[in-house]
C-alpha cells in the first residue's frame, strides 16, 4: 500500500513538472505576441502621427515671421503635441528637436521648371515685407522665399536630414527601426507679413 502511494506521489510531482515547463514554454510565446503586437501598433502609430507632425509645423510656419525663432520653437513643440519643449506623446525619442522647418525658393532651372531649393538660414531675407520685395522683383530669385516645408530628421546633423530611429519597446531586443521620411511642403502665406510692419534693413 504505502508502495502503490509512493508511486502515485512520484507521478504527481512529474506531472506538475511537466505542468509547469509546458506554462513557462506557453507564457514566453503568448507575451512575445502581446509585445509583438503592442510594439507593432505603436509603429504604426509613430508612422502615421510624424506626418501629421510635419502637416501642423508647415501650416503654422507659412503664417509666422522666419526670424522669429521663439515663435519657430513653439511650431515645433505643438507640432509634437505639446506645450513646451518634450517627446511626442508615445513616440519616444521623436521630440520637437527632430522637426526642421525649411524655407524653400523655386528657381527656374533653364528647362521651364522651377526647382525647390533650400535657402541657407544666413541668405533669408531680413524679415517678411523685405521677402516681399524680393519676390515681386524677381519670383524665381534664390533668396524668395516661395514655400516652407516641414521634415522629421535626426538633430545634429543641419547639412542632411537623416533618418530618426525608433528603438523597440520589447524586453531584450535593442533593436531600432528607422521611421520613413516624413516631409510636408506648402506654399507661404503671409510669413509674419502685417499691412503696417515697418521696412527693415
Amino acid at each position: 500500500m504505502w508502495e502503490i502511494n509512493r508511486c502515485t506521489h512520484v507521478r504527481r510531482d512529474r506531472q506538475r513538472g511537466v505542468y509547469a515547463v509546458e506554462f513557462s514554454l506557453v507564457a514566453i510565446i503568448f507575451f512575445l505576441m502581446v509585445f509583438g503586437i503592442v510594439e507593432f501598433a505603436r509603429m504604426l502609430y509613430i508612422f502615421n502621427t510624424v506626418q501629421e507632425v510635419t502637416r501642423i509645423a508647415a501650416s503654422a510656419a507659412i503664417h509666422e515671421n522666419f526670424r522669429d525663432t521663439d515663435r519657430l520653437q513653439r511650431i515645433r513643440e505643438a507640432a509634437v503635441l505639446r506645450s513646451g519643449p518634450g517627446i511626442l506623446p508615445l513616440g519616444a525619442p521623436i521630440s520637437d528637436e527632430h522637426v526642421r522647418i525649411e524655407y524653400l525658393s523655386a528657381i527656374d532651372n533653364g528647362g521651364g521648371n522651377a526647382e525647390l531649393t533650400v535657402i541657407p538660414q544666413s541668405q533669408l531675407p531680413s524679415c517678411p515685407i523685405r521677402n516681399r520685395h524680393i519676390c515681386m522683383a524677381d519670383p524665381t530669385a534664390s533668396n524668395c522665399v516661395r514655400y516652407v516645408r516641414a521634415r522629421i530628421c535626426e538633430p545634429g546633423n543641419t547639412e542632411s536630414c537623416d533618418k530618426a530611429h525608433v528603438t523597440l519597446m520589447i524586453p531584450g531586443l535593442n533593436f531600432t527601426v528607422g521611421i520613413p521620411h516624413a516631409a510636408f511642403v506648402l506654399p507661404v502665406e503671409s510669413l509674419g507679413y502685417m499691412p503696417n510692419m515697418s521696412v527693415c534693413p
